[in-house]
């Protein structure tokens, strides 16, 4: 995408002489002969740069000026004026100019005087996002055969331009591998751009992927760039792709395809060039056998497939996380740090995790919040983590404990998961006895058999 630049005054032949200048050094040039609409076509068109003249017959450039940085404060702006006074530049320059320039103009500095706050803005741009990507970003975390074998081939894939598809269930840390794999990339320096594809409404992801022009719905009172405009030279992370409507999913394969789009109202193909990771939760293979999937989308994003393993099946991690959760909420609010008892580690590592490595850290949050003293032991935890009969009838329940009724893609899921723990809890407490079992929860001694066989529930059945 070229860089545009807008040329404001009310001469029509100076205006248009710069214009022509950087029109030949590759850039793409607007001009207003007016504050009014130099403002109109900043509220439709993608601005990087903009030279303002101060003495305008409408809006002279200082009132206009003061209106831009109101509503688009990181554009730069350059003041030109054949009238310039020292008060004048001073007053710019408090207002937010980047530059004061006076007439008649050099053409060769204003070309460098444009490169100038150019790199300046984009390095500001740049620095802006390194903050971000390292105060907000946490690391992987794990020493485990699993996460050891996700972190060797995250060192593979990050180098390359390869698109990749993660899968793994909710909580298990999908966007930090993606986070991973763009930082080892040579598009580290470039945009990260994540977007929740289950979060936003069907009504407006169109919008947002793709970006809109002015007046392309009810509401669109200015241009918006997409979010794949926005990763444009970097990466786009497409989170739970699975919950993209089969609408959405075509438009967003012709432009993986075509790597151009148009914008929402837009007839102009815009060329992007990102790199693309993509996941989900759901098994997609299951998902295109149910119509809620496109194959082709699906072969597409599947280039490199990594699958992160459920907290359930590398325990060894966990006392490392917790320590590292807990350790990172005492920095982040600077307070003293709590230190876990090793009793306590027995209990979590026996614990089933449905909320996986989020969950673990909600729960260590808590812990240092709610916890009194400054060492927590097993007495801190939920009741449901160090009580026997409730440890006993977890495992039994096994991936189905009910807190994982909220992780299920069905309600029936959600119904099954929930019944197997809670049969589960009463057969450990009748010591197993299928009669005694069943009467207690009002059934017949056959139906409770039906449902042990059909949730493949391990009961150790007494008659």
């Amino acid at each position: 995408m070229k860089t545009t630049i807008m040329i404001v005054d009310d001469d029509l032949d100076v205006r248009q002489s710069i214009m022509d200048v950087f029109g030949d050094e590759g850039y793409e040039v607007f001009g207003a002969g007016g504050g009014q609409e130099a403002l109109k076509i900043v509220n439709q068109e993608n601005i990087d740069l903009i030279f303002l003249d101060i003495w305008m017959p409408d809006l002279d450039g200082l009132q206009v000026l003061q209106q831009l940085k109101a509503v688009h404060p990181e554009i730069p702006v350059i003041m030109i004026s054949g009238h310039g006074t020292i008060e004048t530049a001073v007053q710019s320059t408090k207002l937010g100019a980047f530059d004061f320039i006076e007439k008649p103009v050099s053409l060769e500095k204003l070309v460098i005087t444009a490169k100038n706050a150019l790199t300046i803005y984009r390095l500001q741009q740049e620095n802006l996002l390194l903050k971000e990507r390292f105060q907000h970003e946490p690391q992987l975390i794990g020493q485990s055969p699993a996460m050891q074998e996700l972190q060797q081939q995250i060192a593979v894939v990050g180098p390359t331009n390869g698109w990749v598809l993660i899968t793994g269930e909710n909580g298990t840390g999908k966007e930090l591998v993606a986070r991973a794999i763009h930082r080892l990339s040579h598009r580290a320096d470039k945009p990260f751009v994540d977007v929740n594809c289950a979060a936003i409404p069907e009504n407006l992801i169109e919008s947002e992927l793709l970006g809109h022009e002015k007046g392309a719905f009810t509401g669109a009172t200015g241009r918006k760039k997409g979010k794949f405009e926005q990763a444009h030279e970097g990466t786009i992370f497409l989170d739970e792709i699975g919950d993209m409507s089969l609408n959405t999913q075509a438009k967003i394969l012709r432009v993986l395809q075509e790597q151009s789009l148009s914008r929402l109202g837009g007839s102009r193909a815009i060329t992007i060039d990102v790199r693309v990771i993509a996941a989900t939760n759901k098994n997609l293979e299951t998902e295109i056998a149910r119509g809620n999937f496109r194959e082709d989308l699906y072969y597409r994003l599947n280039v490199i497939p990594m699958h992160i393993p459920p907290l359930r099946e590398r325990k060894d991690d966990i006392p490392l996380l917790a320590e590292q959760f807990l350790s990172h909420y005492a920095r982040e609010k600077g307070e003293p740090d709590k230190q876990l008892l090793p009793e306590i580690m027995p209990d979590l590592q026996q614990y089933n995790w449905p909320g996986n490595v989020r969950e673990l850290k909600n729960l260590m949050e808590r812990l240092a919040i709610m916890s009194p003293a400054s060492v927590i032991s097993s007495h801190d935890l939920p009741l449901y983590m160090r009580d026997k009969e409730s440890k006993t009838a977890i495992a039994s329940a096994g991936d189905d404990y009910p807190s994982s009724q909220f992780y299920a893609d069905h309600l029936s899921d959600a119904v099954s998961k929930f019944e197997k723990y809670y049969l589960a809890r009463k057969l450990e407490e009748f010591d197993g006895n299928i009669s005694r079992t069943a009467t207690q929860i009002g059934i017949t001694r056959r139906n409770l058999h039906r449902k042990i066989k059909a949730l493949a529930i391990n009961s150790h059945q007494k008659s």
